[in-house]
């Protein structure tokens, strides 16, 4: 009987190679170091974030509403750990990572102008505008001028004078725009990372609630922009009584005479 024989060349010659190791998130300190930074996006950066813009909104009410939402954040126990555990620290851990993973990486829209691509540049792109506003706000109105923790009543004029110069309520504006973009779409990768989302037609709907919630935070933040520049509160008072009961938007010039009077 006849046999298929076949020479040792030969079976050398076939025998398939090991291949391309397969492709992994990150290894070690490095996928540790990812899943930490895909988390504080959310908690506790977004939030703050939340928070942050709710508690800006006050401003629609006036500058004595506006003090006393300062006020009541200043008087939170621990406030100062809280301040550096929960918002500092977690920030500038966000944001620098967030920056080595960004330079790190290689946008390709030129050749593959896809939306995922478009979404990753312009994830990178606002992160950037949201690390150097970030720094500018942080020490422009927590740590430079009057201090606002001792003197809350001052602070709707303290911004509302930053934001008399054109140029700084334009960096604002788009700031807002930027920050809250980058905090929705934060929110969709959040979910596609950590497996809440799995398959593409659920990450298509969430990625609806996301721009949802994008654009309903930027609209909160935007709005809180028109208070100090808008005609209700025009040229506040340097320093208002907290204690006072804010009184609506279309009494602001009343609220300011009964603030003057109990100062």
């Amino acid at each position: 009987m006849a046999t298929a024989t076949h020479s040792a060349g030969s079976e050398h010659a076939h025998q398939p190679g090991r291949g391309v190791a397969p492709l992994r998130a990150g290894k070690g300190y490095s996928f540790l170091l990812r899943k930490l930074h895909s988390l504080s996006g959310i908690i506790p950066i977004g939030a703050f974030l939340i928070e942050h813009i709710l508690s800006n909104f006050e401003a629609l009410k006036g500058p004595a509403a506006y003090g006393a939402q300062v006020r009541f954040l200043n008087s939170l126990p621990l406030v100062r750990v809280l301040e550096w555990g929960f918002i500092f620290l977690p920030l500038a851990f966000h944001a620098l990572y967030g920056v080595y993973i960004a330079l790190r990486g290689k946008s390709n829209v030129i050749y593959y102008p896809w939306a995922g691509n478009w979404m990753y540049v312009t994830q990178r792109w606002t992160g950037y505008i949201a690390f150097v506003y970030i720094i500018q706000h942080v020490i422009r109105q927590r740590f430079m001028g009057v201090s606002l923790p001792e003197h809350p009543g001052a602070a709707f004029a303290k911004v509302q004078h930053e934001l008399a110069n054109p140029w700084m309520l334009a960096v604002y504006s788009i700031a807002m725009i930027a920050v809250c973009w980058h905090f929705s779409y934060g929110i969709w990768l959040f979910a596609a990372k950590w497996g809440i989302t799995p398959g593409n037609k659920a990450r298509k709907r969430f990625g609806y609630v996301c721009a949802v919630v994008g654009i309903l935070l930027c609209g909160l933040g935007l709005a809180s922009l028109y208070a100090f520049v808008g005609p209700n509160y025009k040229n506040a008072p340097e320093d208002v009584p907290v204690t006072y009961l804010a009184v609506p938007a279309h009494a602001g010039a009343i609220s300011f005479e009964a603030s003057e009077d109990l100062a």
